[in-house]
């Protein structure tokens, strides 16, 4: 092969290239300080890491309250049943009515009235969780 010529494989070479290294050693505590930082952080290269707290660049922390979260997205499933059961009951409602005699309707509509106070109350306790979580919540987003 010609020296002339030259392969076109591999990597470009970066204009400018990081060459030099150092070394830091840290106690048990530090370290687990430091690994908490940078799970917080949410880089994913610790000497990137190393390098933003150095320079000065902005190091980004996110603290995600995992009860909070799981308690969040319950609740919001469990409204979004809660509404299904308001399809669901005005279906129920024109079957009875169509395939029943009027008496045994009335019985079973009596019924489902007596279950439908019971999902009321329960809506009513489920909007008063929703406010205290927000009231809960609101506070510490906004000191934030």
């Amino acid at each position: 092969m010609d020296e002339t010529r030259k392969r076109k494989v591999g990597r470009l070479p970066k204009s400018d290239p990081a060459v030099f290294r150092y070394s830091i050693s840290f106690s048990r505590e530090e370290h687990d300080k430091f690994l908490t930082l940078f799970e917080q952080s949410q880089q994913r290269v610790k000497a990137h890491f190393i390098t933003s707290c150095i320079f000065g660049k902005p190091v980004k922390v996110v603290q995600i309250d995992k009860g909070m979260q799981d308690y969040y997205m319950r609740l919001t499933t469990f409204y979004g049943q809660f509404r299904a059961i308001g399809t669901n009951y005005n279906q129920l409602v024109k079957a009875l009515k169509s395939n029943f005699s009027e008496k045994k309707a009335m019985a079973l509509l009596y019924k489902l009235e007596k279950t439908t106070i019971e999902l009321v109350e329960l809506q009513r306790k489920i909007s008063a969780q929703i406010e205290e979580f927000e009231r809960k919540y609101s506070d510490s987003w906004s000191q934030k």
